[in-house]
């Protein structure tokens, strides 16, 4: 050993200065291109409080959405997410994947999260989009998603099951996560013209983190007359809802001030 004093056992205290507020947890898929954006850009923003921490990890799985691939997602759910800070914990853990949560079930795929971190309250795009549309009062809704037939009929039944009429369903059919990212602007709001005019709907629903809206929303609900929300628009919410943060946020569509 090289010849210097060594003193140890040095007397200190601790704070949790990074994420004092909350720790936000996130299993995002691998394929993602969107969600982890839109919430670290939401989080950025200048009137929300300071000390909230967000933390990812990234699930394997493929880039084709069927209901097989997303089901098989499941497995590994709880071992991914306790690669978040391990030995420590979290106030809020999310799962990433509305048609994933679907397949699975909501509860199902809380309970895997809680196996992973007991302390944190756990979400997924499913349960936050039934509190969400739940917040807003609606009960009739337009559904608008990327997904083919075979994972639409999952999402028609877990809304059914949430207790929502849905009046409208409209669908890209596009089964390849990488180009659902990539659906641009024009497209969303033209399909969105589609399936509410002349309806008597409540609210839309837009299913899908790999979709692009959360700058959107609050034009649309301009636009619309009608409250809108995605998957990751509602996952946001309620992620900063469960950890506490209750206040009211400007821009971001009707939901962020209820």
């Amino acid at each position: 050993m090289a010849d210097f004093d060594l003193i140890e056992n040095l007397p200190f205290t601790t704070q949790q200065a990074i994420g004092a507020r909350a720790r936000l947890g996130l299993v995002v898929l691998a394929s993602d291109y969107t969600l982890e954006h839109e919430i670290a850009a939401t989080l950025a923003r200048s009137d929300m409080p300071e000390g909230l921490a967000l933390y990812v990890s990234r699930i394997a799985n493929s880039p084709q959405i069927t209901p097989d691939t997303l089901a098989a997602m499941g497995p590994n759910l709880t071992e991914t997410a306790e690669r978040l800070l391990p030995g420590d914990n979290l106030d809020v853990l999310a799962y990433g994947c509305t048609s994933a949560s679907m397949v699975l079930g909501p509860d199902a795929v809380n309970e895997r999260l809680t196996a992973a971190k007991p302390m944190a309250k756990p979400t997924n795009p499913a349960s936050a989009a039934f509190a969400a549309l739940t917040a807003l009062k609606a009960k009739r809704i337009a559904v608008l998603t990327p997904y083919t037939k075979d994972v639409n009929a999952y999402v028609a039944d877990g809304l059914t099951k949430g207790g929502f009429k849905i009046e409208v369903f409209g669908s890209f059919n596009e089964p390849m996560d990488p180009v659902v990212s990539s659906i641009d602007p024009q497209s969303l709001n033209g399909a969105i013209d589609t399936i509410t005019k002349g309806r008597d709907v409540d609210a839309v629903f837009v299913s899908c983190t790999s979709v692009r809206l959360m700058d959107a929303v609050a034009k649309l609900e301009r636009e619309t007359g009608l409250p809108v929300t995605s998957s990751n628009h509602a996952m946001i919410w309620h992620m900063l809802r469960l950890a506490g943060v209750n206040e009211r946020f400007d821009g971001l569509g009707r939901l962020y001030t209820v």
